[in-house]
């Protein structure tokens, strides 16, 4: 059997940890810059506000409803994520963390155990040690298990959050309730195009044929259709290091002269490169882009990026500030307002296993100093050791502005409490 827990409302759950008076109240997250709805509380979602809606245009919907509005805390967030996990290990040693809310729980030898109280049993040390309330839907696949999931989800007062997929008739049940669209695996274009046939639930998917599926869904498709069937064709994951990198921004104004925007792409080819040293990876290529602001209709538009191989596998910030340049250089234009950039690296490989040029070489002192750089921004803040191409006395922020504290990982922000 698998099972799949999963986080209610995970970044509203996160800040209700800290503030039990929002209990119950509508509670909306915005994105990076404050730009638009990233996650919704219950009560949220019942004033109809939509994923994705923009922060600017809700505004008054936000003030007339009360709506408790809040910068993503990541650095929160995360931290949550991770205890969250680490008591679910508990429960079983097989595990696959399948997003920052949601794990797959793999639970071999289980023929005996009352899988229902077993449930009840994480639902209750996952709240009890954390403070967030999870769902537990239990099934012999991947598949299925998201399905019971969304039914323990759906129906808490039914189920007290955990159901469990164990028979034909609970099985064909779910798959009639399930719409098509809410199908884990099936995007967006999948269903318009599944709809267009009449297959409108999980249950219909599963009675077309294997042929059909395969040839106009692929190999994923009709393991997917198995999957539903009850036979289980997906194992857990490993964690896998990431296959690409990328840091971008919008900035906080607009820019039109070239050392502005290389001092910011600068700032993100580093940022890459920190993240390649942290996962132990070193990469082959690079893209740089910019863009104006689209929203700005009055004003030119251009937008234009560029891929660059690295002469040798690196992840050093010396070599990566100089590529991104260089590709920057290419790129850039005069005469128009850039509101955002960004860096990707790709075609990463682990930094043990690396394919050595004959006429070009790394130098040999990046390593050692690179790895000074990160265990003195470490020790003494993030970003107190800079680069030349950086500017020496900015300090890249987000638009927070209803930032909640970091609790978990901050002693200057760890709730106070009056006594």
């Amino acid at each position: 059997m698998f099972a799949l827990v999963d986080c209610n409302n995970f970044y509203a759950s996160c800040e209700r940890v800290f503030r039990p008076d929002l209990r119950e109240k509508p509670i909306a997250i915005l994105s990076n810059n404050d730009g638009c709805v990233i996650a919704r509380s219950n009560e949220v979602k019942k004033l109809g506000i939509p994923m994705g809606a923009p922060a600017f245009k809700f505004k008054a919907l936000f003030e007339q409803h009360h709506i408790h509005v809040f910068s993503s805390n990541y650095a929160l967030y995360g931290d949550m994520s991770t205890r969250v996990m680490h008591i679910l290990s508990e429960f079983t040693p097989k595990i696959e963390i399948y997003s920052v809310d949601e794990a797959f729980l793999k639970l071999e030898g289980f023929k005996y155990v009352n899988l229902n109280n077993y449930g009840l049993q994480i639902k209750a040390k996952v709240v009890k040690s954390t403070g967030i309330p999870v769902s537990v839907g239990f099934a012999p696949t991947k598949a299925l298990a998201k399905v019971a999931n969304k039914i323990a989800k759906k129906f808490p007062e039914a189920t007290k959050g955990v159901y469990i997929i164990d028979s034909e008739v609970k099985r064909l049940k779910a798959l009639k309730w399930l719409k098509i669209e809410d199908v884990w695996g099936i995007g967006r274009q999948h269903a318009k195009r599944l709809k267009t046939i009449n297959i409108n639930t999980a249950l219909d998917f599963i009675n077309l044929p294997d042929a059909w599926v395969k040839q106009h869904m692929s190999v994923v498709g009709l393991r997917l259709k198995k999957e539903l069937e009850g036979i289980s064709t997906l194992d857990l994951e490993p964690i896998q290091p990431k296959k690409a990198i990328a840091t971008t921004r919008s900035f906080e104004k607009m820019y039109s002269t070239f050392e502005s925007v290389n001092e910011r792409v600068s700032t993100f080819a580093i940022s890459c490169a920190e993240k390649l040293r942290r996962q132990n990876s070193h990469c082959q290529m690079l893209l740089v882009f910019v863009q104006t602001n689209f929203h700005r209709k009055e004003l030119q538009q251009y937008s234009k990026s560029m891929v660059l191989k690295t002469p040798y596998p690196t992840n050093s910030s010396i070599d990566l500030v100089k590529i991104a340049t260089a590709g920057l250089k290419i790129i850039f234009k005069e005469g128009y307002q850039y509101k955002k950039a960004g860096v990707i690296v790709m075609g990463l490989t682990p930094t043990n296993i690396k394919q050595y040029n004959l006429f070009t070489q790394e130098n040999p002192k990046h390593e050692a100093l690179m790895k000074t750089v990160d265990q003195l921004n470490k020790h003494i803040g993030q970003n107190k050791v800079k680069f030349g191409g950086q500017d020496l006395g900015r300090q890249w922020k987000m638009n927070q502005e209803q930032l909640s504290p970091r609790y978990t990982t901050n002693l200057n922000e760890i709730i106070t409490v009056k006594v």
